[in-house]
């Protein structure tokens, strides 16, 4: 692991629930499933993807984002990373630190690249994670806990590896079943009392886990399918969600929580949904 420390910027993740105030961002302007990777893709493959669409859709989430006074920068696209849209993967903020990701899939190697040049541009420091696989998609944190999904795409390498580097942080392996592409397709942490979780591709030992630390929303296969788990928390108990994955955003209501309804469903075609989009650098408390 290289460290890259120009000036400071302001950059802070303690949790996935705190107020968001600053987010990376990609249009997904070449958007394609070139290679099929997930169960998501296989289903759209033939219909493919139809960019204007995408790109409408995506451009009224950011305006969302931007309307609850969210930061919101945009990475620049390049054609030959058809999935550049799903900024959580190349990289992720964990407490203060903004670690540049390791991609293991071929079609996605060289996005982390952009985002370092970006990082290097505007003098943000980071943490170069060298030689051990890891994606933002499977790295979800609460407080002094960091879960790791251990997938085709995260190695158990890479979570050895944060436990030494983040040593004030209880980080904690979670296997899932592999048909699965990241651990945030199946579990997240919507505030300190409640997460949504797909309990069919996890361990029983890691539900009864979850559910000893968190009230547990379950979601249907079919809500799934449509990402049901992959929903975006922009702090305040202010959810945004998909408009088709009515029983979760009905159970999120039923406990208080305000779900802002948008429309990506072009985009998650591609196997992603909000939080897949997304790529928080600082989240804020008490605001």
């Amino acid at each position: 692991m290289t460290v890259n420390s120009n000036m400071e910027h302001k950059t802070a993740c303690f949790n996935e629930y705190d107020t968001l105030k600053r987010v990376i961002l990609c249009q997904p302007q070449y958007m394609t499933i070139r290679d099929v990777i997930n169960e998501t893709q296989k289903h759209f493959k033939d219909e493919g993807i139809h960019i204007d669409r995408a790109l409408e859709q995506h451009e009224n989430f950011v305006k969302t984002l931007k309307s609850y006074g969210i930061e919101t920068i945009l990475l620049p696209y390049h054609k030959k990373y058809p999935e550049q849209v799903f900024t959580r993967d190349i990289g992720f903020t964990l407490g203060k630190t903004v670690f540049v990701a390791d991609m293991a899939s071929d079609v996605r190697q060289g996005e982390e690249n952009v985002l370092r040049q970006w990082l290097e541009d505007e003098g943000f420091s980071y943490y170069n994670i060298v030689g051990d696989h890891i994606e933002g998609g499977d790295v979800i944190i609460d407080r002094e806990t960091i879960y790791i999904g251990l997938s085709a795409r995260t190695n158990q390498q890479a979570v050895e590896h944060l436990s030494q580097l983040l040593t004030s942080f209880d980080v904690k392996g979670i296997k899932f079943k592999e048909t699965y592409l990241h651990l945030d397709c199946v579990f997240n942490v919507i505030s300190p009392e409640l997460a949504i979780i797909y309990p069919e591709a996890l361990t029983k030992e890691d539900i009864e886990l979850f559910g000893s630390r968190y009230e547990l929303i379950e979601v249907s296969k079919e809500e799934q399918f449509t990402l049901g788990t992959n929903v975006l928390s922009i702090g305040n108990k202010k959810v945004i969600s998909l408009p088709v994955n009515k029983e979760v955003n009905k159970q999120l209501r039923d406990r208080g929580f305000e779900v802002i309804e948008v429309d990506i469903t072009e985009i998650i075609k591609s196997g992603g949904s909000f939080r897949c989009c997304t790529m928080p650098i600082l989240r804020t408390s008490g605001e």
